[in-house]
Formats: C-alpha cells, structure tokens, sequence
C-alpha cells in the first residue's frame, strides 16, 4: 500500500515520521513524506519518497517570537498566501499517489483530499490538540487551566472557529474538489461522530492519555526520528572533548530576527554560572574555550555528550532531551511548548520553567546551575530515559495504520 505523511512545519514537524516511515518501509508499504523544501534530505537520507509543499512557515510566527515586524494586514496576506501554498501542496501531493493519508496537525487541509478522492485518512499528532479537561488547549490563546469545563469548551472553540485565512483556504479546497460547502465545526463534529483515528506520537509515561478522550484517539508512545548519517566537525568534537560536559541551549525555529540578542543573554548565563556551553540559537558564533555556536547537530547524538538542556520545549526537543536522559530546562514560548515545558518539572527532570518573554541571563544562569547541580534531575531523567526506550512507539502506530488499511 502507499502511505503518505504530511508533516507540515518545521525540522521538529517533520523529523518524527522519518522514523514511522521507515517503520512502514519495514512492513511492506511504499512510503512518501510531503513537507516543506528544506527537510527534503531529512527524508530522503531516510530512505523515503519525498513530496515538495511549497511555502515557509517561518515568517508566520510573530514578531516577539522571530518572525518579521509587519503590520496586521501584511500578516493577514501572508497567512493567506501560505494556506494557499499550501492546500494546493497538499493536493499535489496526494495526487502523486497513495492509499492512506496520515496527517499531523497544520495538514487538516488533507482531511477533505482525502475524502474527495474516496481513500481513508487518519491523525498523526504530535501535539495534544483534541479537547480534554486535563490540561489548558495547545491551540489558542489560553495558556493557564481553566478548570475542566473551561479548558475543554476553549478547545473546541478553536476547532469550531479557525483563523479567517484557513477558513477561506478549506471553503476554497472545498469548492476546488467538488465538495459541498462544510463550516470547521461540522468537519469537527463529523470527525467526532466517526471516530476519526488520531495516532499521539508522545509517551503515556510523559503526558498521560487524557482521561476523557474518546475512543479512536490513542497514545502509541514516541517516534524517534530515523538516525541520520552525520559526523561533527573538528571544532565541535574538540570542544567537547577539552572541558567538562557542556550544557546546550537552544531555541529551535524560534531564534529568527532575535537571534543576536538570545546568543548574548545565553553566554551571559553561562558565564554568570561558569558553565560551558554549545549555542543553537540561530547565529553560527561565538566560539572559545567556554562557548561554542553550532548550526544543524542532530540532537540525539548531541544530548548524550551534554549535562543539561535548555530549549524551547518543542515536542521533538523535549522527547529528544527525554530520551537522552539529560535534565532539562523548558524555555516555552507558543502554541504546545508550554504544556511540554510545565511536564519536564512535572516529571522532575528540572527546574521549573521560565517562559521566553521573562527570559533574562539571571534566571537561566540559576536555573541551568540547578539542572546540572541537583543530582535527582539527573536521576529521574536516567530513569524516565530507561523507561522510554522500552517502547515500540513506531510499532503501535504502524499497527494502527495496517489496521485501518484492513479495513477500508
């Protein structure tokens, strides 16, 4: 059988499939990944098919997040420009070929593809998005509980009332394949009432399957993401090698614009805590005997050679963290990185959070001085890390996915 993925977004969007595709290679299926452009070899490297979707989501974030300073109405342009770009990706894509979509969270446009073209689709979710009681929405403005009422009646209002520029983009899809006309909430209650398979690509171990999610919306445990070719430069494996363990601090796609001013707050702290350090933050410098500024690292051969991480609390960062047994520091800024940063001090791997916009070198100086000196992070991150790596995450879902094919 052909399987598409569509991992739409960014590195930490995408890399998770490369290791269920290669996990349906395994099995028998032909396997295509559809992102963006620059994850092309991530995929490729995998051994997998992959299919182009034009677009950048990057300068979409907001300004106090890296993306650019426009005004509202040029931002409004560009999420309409990229919904475009993408819909149409998306039709492209399946048109390519396949007999099952799986579909993580920004490709919901493949949801009607799929049901114009008669072939099954199913969720593959990294983020938590479907509404519980358990926790605040990961999509919207609510950061803080609400209580279980509140939280679960937020969450649905996101489903039901989308941004004006998706809205415009599923009414045209619509339109485009034939399909009668069909407002977010009624996709959302159709979803509902079918029981709509979603596969979670997280831990039960680090956030518990909520309670109150109907059935069809299961947690198989995390896809690590297929391992890659690489060696390190010269400069960083001298870097390791010459000091103690270093820390890593790093801000995923969220450097941007800001990435001058996050390199001088990280070097700050870690001179403030007289820690070594290795920088992604998104400038290539500095470097010296206690610093070092790195560009693209797979962090699962980097994790295992540090003594902390700070990051971003991005799904993958956070799972890739987690599986190497390394105490953490959650840097949250938007969308899901608030949940996964509130669940590392949760789980004792580290301190509590900080969140981005209260970020100063003080505070991440203590707190990367308290993740590398207080032994039980560390010990509760070796003992969740000897846990995770007992489950078949890519085996559960791959199951999953032979399932619906059974039963098409």
């Amino acid at each position: 059988m052909r399987v598409l993925i569509i991992g739409v977004g960014t590195r930490g969007d995408v890399a998770p499939y490369t290791g269920l595709g290669v996990r349906l290679l395994a099995d028998g299926h032909e396997v295509a990944i559809a992102a963006h452009e620059p994850y092309a070899a991530l995929v490729s490297d995998a051994g997998l098919e992959f299919r182009d979707i034009p677009g950048d989501p990057l300068p979409l974030l907001p300004a106090g997040k890296g993306g650019p300073r426009v005004s509202m109405a040029d931002k409004a342009r560009m999420f309409a420009d990229y919904s475009r770009q993408l819909t149409d990706g998306i039709v492209g894509a399946v048109g390519q070929g396949a007999d099952i979509l799986l579909l993580n969270v920004p490709a919901s446009a493949g949801y009607h593809v799929a049901e114009a073209m008669g072939i099954p689709s199913m969720g593959v979710h990294l983020q938590p998005i479907e509404p519980t009681g358990d926790f605040p929405p990961v999509v919207g403005a609510f950061t803080r509980s609400l209580g279980r009422w509140g939280n679960r009646a937020s969450a649905r209002l996101a489903f039901a009332m989308p941004s004006p520029a998706h809205a415009g983009s599923a009414k045209r899809l619509r339109a485009a394949l034939g399909l009668a006309p069909m407002s977010s909430s009624a996709v959302y209650r159709r979803r509902e009432a079918t029981r709509w398979p979603v596969l979670h690509g997280f831990s039960p171990l680090v956030l518990p399957r909520p309670s109150d999610w109907r059935a069809g919306l299961e947690v198989t445990g995390y896809w690590w993401p297929a391992p890659r070719s690489w060696q390190p430069s010269t400069q960083l494996g001298d870097f390791l090698e010459s000091g103690p363990p270093p820390v890593f601090i790093g801000l995923g796609s969220l450097g941007g614009s800001r990435a001058e001013r996050f390199t001088d707050l990280a070097v700050t702290a870690l001179r403030r805590a007289k820690l070594r350090g290795v920088l992604q933050t998104g400038l290539a410098g500095p470097s010296g005997d206690d610093v070092l500024g790195v560009g693209d690292v797979p962090h699962d051969w980097l994790f295992r050679r540090v003594a902390a991480v700070a990051h971003h609390a991005g799904c993958g960062t956070t799972a890739a963290g987690l599986r190497a047994g390394v105490p953490a520091v959650g840097l949250p800024a938007m969308a899901d990185q608030p949940l996964w940063a509130s669940r590392l001090a949760a789980l004792g791997v580290g301190p509590d959070a900080i969140p981005l916009r209260h970020l100063t070198a003080e505070r991440l100086a203590d707190a990367l001085k308290a993740a590398v000196d207080e032994p039980a992070y560390r010990l509760r991150a070796g003992e969740l890390a000897h846990h995770l790596a007992a489950e078949d995450g890519v085996g559960a879902a791959a199951r999953a996915v032979s399932r619906v094919l059974a039963g098409q």
